[in-house]
Order: structure tokens, then sequence, then C-alpha cells
């Protein structure tokens, strides 16, 4: 609250610095221009800080400062716009429960390319450019001209989430009173193609309807252009998009719709989050066990847990929605159930295709489908989770395997560009002729998208009839503002072809005359040390399925080394329900998530022994330190430190907490990592808390 007139008025500002060591919030006195609530929580100010200017974030407002009056600085200059009230609520939580700073939480909820430089475009109004904004959003499947009619199930679904509608948007403690009866988070499990865009939409419109505001995350904007699409045709320019491949310009245009009511439907990435959207009922997750919505930067927020967090703060209703949906997810929410496509057509069958018996390649069966694929001129989505040409290459003649010169990885052949690359650090080299042992015997080992066009073409040719669109970060970079979008609309516009790709094609595609879909080497996800390695081979596979027969017949052909992996037959016969469940037994008795929480704690340096005196510092302090910082064995198990491999040139040691008790562990990992962070002996050494990992 302001300072009553004629008292002296302190703000508390937090300066957006990425010093972990850091911490304010710092007072600053107002000046007689600034007092009497021209500033407030959330308020934007640029002040001096050391011998630099500084974006800073209002966090609070107070009359006297232990800061001696004479020694105060003023604010230089305020923003236009600040940020809403709940998300510095927010940003203070995410702070504290991802083990970061309120600095770089807060800097998650500033429209892009806010600096303390000037007013970052905030300051000026601008006219938006309406044709820009429609060539972006283009859809990308069939058109929807009018609302289809509802199946009975969306109906059910329909009813379940008005009635919690029905209660969103009172404050925090009202909402909790009344949602006793009614949880304020639900589960759309649907199967693919029975209609959950749909039911997105209508709860939209329904939360509109009451005067709120709607968030609705995708897993990522480029691969998802049919859902952005849809909602801009069915809300028009009450729809603002938040994604990384805008400009700064029209994110902060949009950022400025947003906060200032003129759009009140958000649709984007994990990021769209923390869209300034001040009277919010309603944020969806659309394919909610994608792990897009886990953020790799500090703080390593999951938007899934932001969602529920900020639903939670304004009385919204979370809305979640997948075919496969994660098993935390259903072991804590209430579901609804869309058993059934809107189309009543079956799901297609899926054929395990044995591969112990044949070197890589593509099963004589695969090769069979595909060609009867081309000869009756429809489509297939090949999916190799895989790029490049070959996983690394050695020499015969002494064994040597080119690697990384930054990271302990094998660099991956690129025969396009005769390249060898490393997928963590971007390192590239000319691809070898000889080894420096003189011999020309270079081997090339395994194989990815671009070997696997390549066979493609070679068997199936390519040309105007069939041609073979590849999908993976290699064909179409980053810098690429549409090119996702522009290859799902030539794929969809040919009357014949192939899409292949890495885990791109198989998410959130709407085609109808896709007859075909193959996953090559469905065991690599397996091969992974992690225990979402089952998970995330079902819903790779169960993804893909659901992309096939949507307007006719279709079937699936999995290649795979082991036809009785539980994840692999689970995901043959269409069982969700049943790979749920047994999942969740064998997590509940193994103490993983959701029966237990994990924070992975990584120390890097540039020399190890500095890496390892961090981490055996943090684990002391976990282990036997004193306050807060201290883990008991009954609250936490702390394992480690142990070694991962060399990246960037930064040799990195892990420690792993499993505990029971969530917020104490966190709380003791962010005391401890933060004493550490402080100290002489570890500078140069750079900390990061992933709670949850991914």
């Amino acid at each position: 609250m302001p300072a009553p007139p004629g008292t002296l008025e302190i703000a508390k500002v937090e300066p957006l610095t990425t010093a972990r060591a850091l911490r304010g919030p710092f007072d600053y006195r107002l000046p007689p221009d600034l007092e009497g609530g021209a500033v407030g929580v959330g308020s934007m100010l640029v002040v001096p800080f050391g011998r630099r200017e500084v974006l800073g974030v209002v966090t609070g407002l107070c009359e006297r400062s232990e800061v001696a009056e004479e020694k105060l600085l003023a604010p230089l200059r305020a923003l236009e716009l600040g940020v809403p009230v709940d998300l510095v609520a927010l940003a203070e939580w995410l702070a504290a429960e991802y083990c970061s700073t309120l600095a770089r939480a807060l800097r998650l909820v500033l429209p892009a390319g806010a600096t303390g430089k000037g007013p970052a475009g905030l300051g000026v109004r601008k006219r938006r450019s309406r044709a820009v904004a429609r060539p972006r959003h283009e859809p990308v499947g069939r058109p929807h001209a009018a609302p289809p009619a509802l199946t009975d199930d969306q109906r059910r679904a329909l009813r379940a989430i008005e009635q919690r509608l029905d209660r969103a948007g009172r404050p925090a403690g009202d909402a909790a009173a009344a949602s006793r009866d009614q949880p304020p988070a639900l589960l759309l499990h649907g199967i693919t193609g029975s209609g959950k865009t749909e039911v997105y939409l209508r709860a939209a419109a329904g939360t509109l309807e009451r005067g709120m505001g709607a968030i609705v995350l995708v897993p990522e904007i480029a691969l998802t252009p049919q859902i952005v699409g849809r909602f801009v045709e069915r809300f028009g320019d009450t729809v603002a998009v938040l994604h990384s491949r805008l400009t700064p310009a029209q994110r902060r245009q949009e950022w400025r719709r947003l906060r200032t009511g003129e759009a009140r439907v958000c649709v984007g990435p994990r990021s769209a989050v923390f869209a300034p959207i001040e009277r919010l009922g309603l944020i969806v997750v659309d394919e909610e066990h994608d792990s897009s919505y886990k953020h790799e930067g500090d703080p390593r927020y999951d938007a899934r847990e932001v969602a529920a967090k900020r639903a939670a703060l304004q009385g919204a209703l979370l809305l979640l929605g997948s075919a496969t949906p994660r098993p935390e997810s259903v072991h804590a929410v209430a579901r609804v159930r869309l058993p059934r496509r809107v189309d009543d057509r079956p799901l297609p069958p899926v054929q395990l295709l044995d591969m112990r018996e044949q070197r890589y390649g593509l099963h004589p069966g695969t090769v069979q489908a595909l060609a009867q694929v081309r000869s009756v001129a429809a489509k297939a989505i090949v999916l190799l989770n895989r790029r490049g040409w070959s996983n690394f290459l050695s020499c015969r003649s002494c064994g040597r395997v080119w690697s990384c010169p930054h990271c302990d990885v094998a660099l991956v052949f690129h025969r396009a560009e005769s390249q060898v690359r490393c997928h963590h650090c971007d390192h590239c080299e000319r691809a070898p002729e000889r080894c420096r042992c003189g011999s020309t015997a270079v081997a090339r080992h395994g194989a990815g998208t671009e070997r696997l066009q390549h066979e493609l073409q070679l068997t199936l040719g390519d040309d105007e009839r069939f041609p073979i669109f590849r999908l993976d970060a290699d064909a179409l970079p980053a810098s690429s503002a549409d090119g996702v979008g522009a290859l799902l609309r030539r794929f969809e516009a040919a009357p014949a072809g192939a899409l292949i790709g890495t885990q791109m094609v198989a998410k959130g595609h709407d085609f109808a005359d896709v007859r075909l879909g193959v996953v090559v080497d469905a065991d690599a996800t397996l091969r992974f040390p992690d225990f979402r390695a089952e998970e995330r081979t079902f819903a790779l596979i169960a993804q893909l399925a659901g992309r096939v027969g949507r307007g006719g017949e279709g079937r699936v052909l999995v290649q795979t080394l082991d036809p009785a992996a539980r994840a692999i037959a689970h995901a043959a016969r269409h069982d969700s329900e049943g790979f749920l469940l047994d999942e969740l037994k064998r997590r509940e008795a193994l103490r993983y998530p959701p029966y237990a929480h994990l924070i992975r704690v990584v120390c890097a340096a540039a020399e190890a022994d500095r890496a390892q005196t961090a981490a055996s510092a943090v684990r002391e302090a976990l282990r036997a330190g004193s306050g807060v910082a201290r883990l008991a064995p009954e609250q936490a198990t702390v394992l480690g430190p142990a070694t991962l491999f060399r990246l960037r040139g930064h040799e990195r040691r892990m420690l792993l907490v499993k505990a029971n008790d969530r917020g104490a562990a966190v709380r003791g990992v962010g005391a401890a990592v933060q004493r550490a962070a402080g100290a002489r002996a570890h500078a140069g050494v750079s900390f990061s808390v992933d709670v949850d990992p991914q």
C-alpha cells in the first residue's frame, strides 16, 4: 500500500541481475513525481546500481529503511506498464521452489527486450499489424469453418469443466473453500482424434463469457500451428500469441495487448504461462505429457507446475490434456475421459516387427508397406528419433572415435554438409577423409533421419508424385521463422508422400490421409538411464499411432529389438490405462515420482577438482551441516557427487536428492547451494539446481 501523504516513501526494488550470490531487494527513495500511488508492486523502474543503470521491479513499499535517508538513491525513471501483482507473487514462489534468485524469476514475467536502457517499447503505444499477425497463424490441417457438433463424451467433459468455471476467478481462499467437492484441476484424458481441442475451445468461450481470460499452453508453437489457427479462427483479435520466434517488437506488442486487456486469450509454449492476464479463469496445458514444458535455463521451472500454482493463486481452473498423460498427473488430478474418436473410427492396428535377426535398416515388411502406400498415392509418417547420417565415426585401423573437444561425446556425421557435429555445443568440423594414423578406413556407425531419407529416396524414388519430406532440427533450423509450419502445409497439400523425422512428426498434427505410421528403432528411448524411459517410449509410439487413420483406414509398424518390452507391448494394444497402472506400481515400489521428489544439483567448473570440491561442500551442508540446509536421513537420501560428462568445456559433478518432503528438500538444497555459491573457495563454479529433473 502507498505510504500516507507527507511520509517518506521507500520502494523495495529487485534489480534484474544474474549473480546468484547477490540478493535483493534494495531500498530506493521515491522522488515526488513517483509518490502517492504512481509506483506500486510490479512497477518497473530504471535504477542506479553500482556504476550501472539497470531495470528493477518493485516488490514492496514501506515508510522507513534501515539505510540512512541521505544514502538512499532515487530511481531514474519509471516504465509506463508494470508487471501484474499476481505475477510478482508467482515469481517469488518460483524463485523459492526452483532454488533460484528472485531477479532471475522476475525476468521470466517481463516483456521481451525489457532492459535498463529505456522503456523497451512499453512506453509508446503502437498500432498492431493485423495482416502480419494472421500468414504467421495460418492453420495446418482440415478447416473448421463452424463449430462441430459435440459428441456425448465431449458434452460430459464440458459439463465437468463448466461446473468448475462457475467457481473460478474468486480469491484464493474462497476458491479453495468452494473447490472441496470440485477440485480446481481436471485431466482431460482423450485418445488421439477424440476432440480435445474442441473441448479447449468451448472451455475458453465459457471463460470469456464469464468475464475472465484464458491461457492455452502448447508444447512447441512451431509444431502445433493447427491449435493456434483454430483459436484465432474462433476468437479473432482477442487472441494473442507469445513465443520465441516472434521478433522482440512483436512479443512486446502482444504482451501489451494482454496487459491492457485488448487480448484476453493467450496461446503459446511454456513461457506463455507468464502472460499478463489480470482476471484469469482458465489455464489449458495441451499435450501435458510433453517434456518440452520443462525449462532448461535457470530457474529450471516446469510450466505445468507453474500453471498449477498460478491457477491456485488466481482461483482459475487448470485443465490438463493428453492421450498419454504422465503418471504424476493421473495420480494427482481428477480425470474426465474421451475414449472414442469423434468420427467413431477405431485406432489403427499396430504390428511389431522383430529386428533381432535384422541389421540396421528398414524391415522388409516396412519396405513393402511403404511401397504399397506409394502405389495407392497415400501418405506415410516415419519416425526415427535421431538426427544426422551416422551416430559416430571411428577408425578401423586404430579405433579412434571422433569426439567433441568441448564435450565428452562423439560427433555426429551430417553428410549433406560433410561435417561432424556436436549436438550439445554445436561444435563442428569437416568430415574426415583419413585418420591421424594415416588410415583411410573411416567407418560410419548407426543411422539418423538424414540417412533414412536417403534410403527411402533410393527405395521409393523421390519425385513430384511421392515427395519425401524431412522434419528435424537440421532440415529446419531455429532461424527459420515458419519453416516447420510451411513444411507441414506442403505435406498436407501434396496428394501423396512420406514425412520422416524425429519426435517432431508425432506431435499434434491432424492429417486426414495418413495411411501408414512407422517407428524405427522403437527401443532407443528405453536404453536411456532414466526412470521415465518407459513412459516416453509408450508415449512416442502411441502419439505416432494417433496421427494415422484419421480419415480412413491405416496401420502402424513398430521396428523393435524387444517386442515383449512392457511399454512397447502396451502401446501396441493402445492400452494407456494398463500401462499407467503398471507404471504407478513400479514407481511406488522404487520410490520415484509421484511417490517421492527428486532434486538434482550440478556443479560445473573449468577444473575437475573445483567442481568436485563444490559438490562435496553442498553434500556436507545437506548431510552434516546445521540449520535449514541440513536434511535428516529420514527426510531425504543424498546420492553423489557423481561425475557427468564434460559439457561445453566444463567439468561437472552431480548430486541427486531423493526426498519424501518436497518443501523441506527444496529449502535445504536452496540454502546449501546459496551458502556454497557465496563462498570465495568456490569462485568460478556455477551451480545449477533442477527440481523434478526431466
